[in-house]
């Protein structure tokens, strides 16, 4: 025999086959590394889109328009649970209920066929009252525009027309998510589009000044659905309660997946009778035994946190959904320290700790250790917090404002 194949039959009489097996495998794995690494980086948008500033400002000159709008909403197709997504739908439907009509334009850089994301909307949320489109199909027809990541930012910007208002909503401040380099840059330079800007919390604002020179045109506050997340009538439940929950976003650094994974397996040796509770991304490969639940209903995960006692909630930029969900449940987030977190989240039962491994863990084991656990759960979920309605309500008004051009409207003189 010649070539490979003989030489993998002389390899598997020497040393046996389930050696030449490993080694093929072996092979194969490193191979696959190597391309990995040699592959070319990918754009999260389309070349055509990336506008300079001079266009990027070529709208700010729209007329007014005043009553019921057609309103465009550019977002990133989403998957379940995203948090992002249903606080940007939330905007949607606030709009939709003030009798604007609304339409989602989907923006997927490598697909402008929007049917099979349109079950994933409709599915997890079914309250949005809006048409569904590409962004390919244009904005014809529209008299504003609302961008919901840098990305779309680039994606309105290029397909706007000189007559329509165009708006920025911002949940984080997303260069923080790359290296400085081409993507920080793209991401930073977004905000510099002729956008109406509109921040979510008092972080954006404190940021985006810092790190550019400007602050979002105005600010919406960061709210929690208190429809959903507060302490069910259940006192055999409360009495129960039992173990500490984590929301996982393996691909999301962050949110601290990786340091999140070191500080339970640390829990767990301080406290091996406490249930550890993941949802989200379904994880593998722990050193201690979780308890998997994947993408929860709001009301399922409602549940979950009324089981449970503490919840770990790791973020780097700007504050999450979960930690104002938890404390409406009753139950007590654990919080890295963090300036950015700190400027929005400022409850009393809130466990900050140093953001390593053990201090995290002891924060949790300190959680699970008190004395009344119900009493401290009634007591924490009685606290008052500002519902999304208010954050709706202001961002409605600030977006009709500025179509209507009124003076001192955010963004005009």
């Amino acid at each position: 025999m010649r070539g490979l194949a003989g030489r993998v039959i002389s390899q598997a009489r020497q040393d046996g086959w389930g050696s030449v097996a490993t080694k093929v495998l072996q092979r194969t794995a490193v191979k696959a590394l190597e391309n990995l690494a040699w592959a070319e980086p990918t754009l999260p948008v389309r070349p055509e889109d990336i506008v300079d500033l001079d266009r990027g400002r070529a709208a700010a000159g729209a007329r007014p328009r005043t009553g019921s709008l057609n309103i465009g909403w550019v977002c990133t197709p989403p998957g379940p649970g995203s948090g992002g997504h249903t606080t940007f739908f939330r905007m949607v439907q606030a709009l939709a209920e003030r009798g604007h009509r609304c339409t989602l334009f989907l923006y997927d850089r490598n697909n402008d066929d929007v049917s099979r994301h349109t079950s994933v909307i409709r599915q997890y949320w079914p309250e949005v009252n809006a048409r569904i489109r590409s962004v390919a199909d244009g904005f014809e027809g529209m008299d504003a525009v609302v961008a919901s990541s840098w990305p779309t930012a680039y994606a309105a910007a290029a397909r706007r027309g000189p007559d329509l208002h165009s708006f920025y909503f911002i949940q984080d401040y997303e260069p923080y998510f790359y290296p400085r380099g081409t993507l920080y840059w793209l991401a930073e330079n977004s905000y510099r589009l002729g956008f109406t800007t509109i921040g979510l919390g008092e972080m954006i604002a404190a940021v985006m000044k810092a790190e550019t020179g400007q602050a979002p045109d105005a600010t919406v506050p960061f709210a929690c659905d208190t429809a959903t997340y507060r302490l069910l009538d259940r006192p055999e439940s409360r009495a129960s309660r039992q173990g500490v929950v984590y929301y996982a976003k393996r691909a999301v650094d962050r949110r601290g997946y990786l340091l999140a994974k070191l500080a339970l397996e640390h829990f767990h040796t301080l406290h091996p009778e406490q249930e550890i509770h993941v949802y989200g991304d379904k994880i593998t490969g722990w050193s201690i035994p979780v308890t998997n639940h994947g993408n929860l209903s709001p009301a399922a995960l409602n549940d979950l946190y009324n089981r449970t006692i503490a919840g770990l909630a790791i973020s780097f930029t700007n504050i999450s959904l979960v930690p104002e969900e938890l404390l409406a449940a009753g139950n007590v987030p654990v919080l890295n320290e963090s300036s950015f977190a700190a400027q929005v989240m400022r409850d009393p039962d809130v466990l900050w700790a140093p953001a390593a491994p053990r201090k995290l863990a002891e924060a949790l084991a300190q959680a699970v250790e008190a004395p009344d656990i119900s009493a401290r759960a009634a007591a924490i979920a009685q606290r008052r917090r500002l519902d999304w309605s208010v954050s709706c309500e202001n961002f409605a008004t600030i977006l009709e404002s500025v179509c209507a051009r009124e003076p001192g409207s955010p963004g005009l003189p």
